[in-house]
């Protein structure tokens, strides 16, 4: 039988300030059961650590450059459990409303970064996860709708601006985002791309489209008697009776 105790929890630090890595840093280090395996100063480094390094848990703050904390959160899914590590205790409420793992107000205490990595490993070893579309919702509720669309492929990140979507199919457990001529598959419902979108901008023109209005040159039927939207390059969506309504309301 083996005398070798648990694995160290892999944790990587997410933040984009120096000083604030660097206390996460001092505190963790006289803990044997923990390993840095990474340092982040933004988003976008953090995704690609999720993808290629595995960490276990992530100390991550939510106000960051480039890509938010619950842009990332989004990014990486249920792959990590999370810490969140921030001094705007706004995001506090939130953050609990939806289960995260934990919530560091800064400045913490190493005592009190002791009790979060205590409920970290709890809820890994019971196999829970923060829900990160839920979180995502939740966090901006308030804050009006996207300006844009984040895609992950592998350990790079696509940003769509909302304003270059031509449109969004559902494809299965999918969505496919329509843009400057190419495809971004996004693991999402259209429920949730169509919630998150502006109504007077995007339309749910069939069960499966999601139309941008400002892309659209007409609406006629075709050869089965069928509406079908034209877009302004030519093509062609279907349009269900109801989505036939919204385009109504909005034109």
């Amino acid at each position: 039988m083996s005398d070798d105790g648990p694995s160290p929890l892999r944790v990587a630090v997410v933040d984009d300030e120096p000083l604030a890595r660097a206390v996460l840093r001092e505190f963790l280090a006289p803990m044997p059961d923990v390993e840095i395996v990474a340092e982040c100063a933004n988003g976008f480094e953090a995704v690609k650590v999720v993808s290629e390094q595995h960490p276990d848990l992530l100390f991550l703050d939510v106000r960051m450059p480039k890509l938010d904390g619950f842009e990332v959160l989004e990014l990486v899914g249920r792959e990590v459990a999370v810490v969140f590590t921030t001094a705007y205790d706004q995001y506090a409420i939130r953050a609990f409303d939806v289960h995260a793992v934990d919530y560091l107000l800064k400045p913490f205490s190493a005592e009190r970064l002791a009790e979060a990595l205590a409920r970290a490993r709890e809820r890994l070893q019971r196999g829970e996860r923060t829900s990160p579309r839920e979180l995502a919702a939740e966090a901006r509720r308030s804050s009006g709708r996207a300006e844009r669309v984040l895609v992950r492929d592998g350990a790079r990140v696509h940003v769509l601006p909302i304003d270059k979507i031509d449109y969004v199919q559902a494809q299965d457990d999918y969505v496919s985002f329509q843009c400057e001529g190419k495809a971004y598959l996004k693991e999402q419902t259209l429920a949730d791309v169509e919630t998150s979108l502006d109504p007077a901008t995007f339309v749910r023109i069939h069960r499966s489209y999601i139309l941008n209005v400002k892309r659209l040159a007409r609406v006629e039927m075709d050869e089965r008697e069928r509406r079908v939207a034209v877009l302004t390059d030519g093509r062609r969506l279907p349009v269900s009776r109801t989505g036939y309504a919204r385009l109504g309301e909005r034109l």
